[in-house]
């Protein structure tokens, strides 16, 4: 499924609630057990300043955008087999979508 414009306001509170204790999104904001995403559209997986990927998230060479986002974020794990990241994933396609748009805004 594709993606499709969400809720900027709804993926705030997603973003609060299943994100913000391993991401900051703000420029200049530090690292934390996951990499600052701020700048994250257009950039390839893995590319994040001053953060240590695994190499399964840097060989992944994916660059995020909409789409990449919306299917990476169903599961993170099969997306990227190999990645640290332990979120098991958003299995709604709202929830993605509304994340998503909260992302573009914020981390732009």
């Amino acid at each position: 499924m594709p993606f499709a414009p969400g809720d900027a306001s709804k993926g705030a509170g997603l973003f609060k609630t299943r994100c913000a204790q391993c991401h900051t999104l703000g420029s200049g904001e530090p690292n934390k057990v996951g990499p600052n995403l701020h700048g994250i559209f257009g950039r390839k997986s893995g590319q994040a300043k001053d953060f240590s990927y695994t190499a399964a998230n840097v060989n992944k060479g994916v660059t995020w955008d909409e789409q990449t986002l919306f299917e990476y974020l169903e599961n993170p794990k099969k997306y990227i087999p190999g990645t640290k990241m332990a979120f098991a994933g958003l299995k709604k396609d709202k929830d993605r979508n509304d994340l998503i748009a909260h992302l573009k805004e914020a981390t732009a």
